[in-house]
């Protein structure tokens, strides 16, 4: 344990804590005094108990108001942590539906092309055809031709 001197309301204290806290301590009894002392200057001198009483209390109101804006920030934050989980997953969803919709798209285009390549074969068939009975007659109509 370290012994600290300290002062507060003009009084010096002589107080202990554990060691390496000292400083701590210090800024702290630093900050009670001007907190008091604040008090003081308002309230005048009412007496020294009452006046750590209510220098109690201000630090305490002040504690509690922090800590409820603390709670209200980490509410906050933890509705928006639980909306962006929701938006991760829907985005995850619409992905997912994304890409089977994309597949399936893909598989449509793909039986699009081999229908396209099927009437192709069909058409350039026809085209054979129609070539060669026009070339028979063609053919006929000249072999009647030399006959007569």
């Amino acid at each position: 344990m370290a012994n600290v001197n300290i002062k507060f309301n003009g009084k010096d204290y002589l107080l202990s804590c554990d060691d390496g806290q000292e400083e701590s301590l210090k800024k702290l009894t630093s900050f009670l005094d001007s907190k008091y002392l604040e008090l003081k200057k308002k309230l005048g001198n009412i007496g020294e108990n009452k006046l750590l009483l209510i220098t109690a209390i201000k630090l305490i109101d002040e504690h509690f108001d922090l800590r409820r804006r603390v709670k209200d920030q980490k509410d906050k934050l933890d509705d928006l942590s639980k909306k962006f989980k929701e938006l991760k997953s829907l985005a995850i969803k619409y992905k997912d539906f994304k890409e089977v919709e994309i597949n399936d798209l893909n598989r449509e285009i793909e039986n699009i092309k081999k229908s396209i390549d099927e009437v192709n074969i069909m058409y350039e068939n026809m085209l054979d055809k129609t070539t060669k009975s026009l070339e028979k007659i063609i053919e006929n109509a000249e072999t009647s031709s030399n006959i007569q």
